[in-house]
């Protein structure tokens, strides 16, 4: 639990500026189908530098950012420093903090594959009020839609260092069983990020399964990654293309 807390402290600053934001259209489906409004009251678990809490707040919601890891959290009080609606909190899925039957709903935000399964399932279950619904959400790059996409991913393959056993779709079979015997959603978005080389170099320093500068596969790392960059780039930038998935339901009390 230690390890999945603390392994961004370093990355702070890239996932901050070139980690991608959510689609608008998420906040349309929470409403149509989660029963979210302007007054719903929002915990966002691991919600790390505050990506999706922006959206939420720009919707109006008061949202509480449940973050252990001390630096996101801080980066996060700072982005989101405008906002009163926002109210950040030092906790995790497992022991967010929250009252009981406190909040409509829960999104959790590239993040519910560091969770504890069965403990924050129990939590989720006390801070829900009642036929409050849970989002758990991740923008999925894709693996092999384009040329660079799939030169990307060989990269990480190569380089990265537990890139295989973190990947956060190793969890997709077990979120039916979080929500069971309640029934699982799933819908899914497009949404395309672009880079120039500077950026995707940031995007790639914000992953925790890739080598820190001081590690000697560092510098061979970030040179394929200029070849790769060199080869695809058209009017000096490349895209990730990502389907952004959204997996919604309630749970049982």
């Amino acid at each position: 639990m230690v390890d999945s807390i603390q392994r961004f402290s370093t990355r702070v600053g890239d996932y901050a500026k070139f980690r991608p934001t959510y689609p608008r259209p998420i906040i349309d489906l929470l409403k149509s189908n989660c029963g979210l409004t302007e007054a719903s009251i929002v915990a966002d678990v691991g919600s790390g530098t505050g990506i999706l809490s922006k959206l939420l707040l720009r919707n109006g919601n008061r949202v509480f950012g449940v973050e252990p890891n001390e630096q996101m959290r801080s980066s996060a009080e700072k982005f989101l420093s405008n906002y009163q609606q926002f109210t950040s909190v030092d906790g995790a899925a497992e022991a967010t903090t929250l009252k009981s039957h406190s909040v409509d709903l829960i999104t959790a935000a590239q993040a519910f594959h560091w969770f504890d399964r069965i403990r924050s399932r129990v939590e989720f279950a006390r801070i829900l009020k009642e036929q409050g619904w849970v989002a758990l959400i991740w923008n999925e790059r894709r693996l092999d839609s384009t040329p660079f996409l799939r030169a990307f991913e060989q990269l990480l393959l190569q380089y990265g260092t537990d890139y295989q056993k973190i990947r956060h779709e190793n969890v997709t079979g077990q979120i039916a069983d979080f929500f069971a015997p309640q029934e699982l959603q799933v819908e899914s978005f497009e949404n395309v990020q672009t880079f120039d080389f500077e950026s995707l170099l940031g995007r790639v320093r914000s992953a925790s399964y890739t080598p820190e500068p001081d590690k000697p596969s560092f510098a061979p790392m970030i040179a394929s990654l200029r070849k790769i960059f060199e080869a695809y780039e058209r009017s000096g930038t490349v895209a990730f293309e990502y389907d952004t998935k959204v997996y919604y339901g309630q749970l049982d009390a």
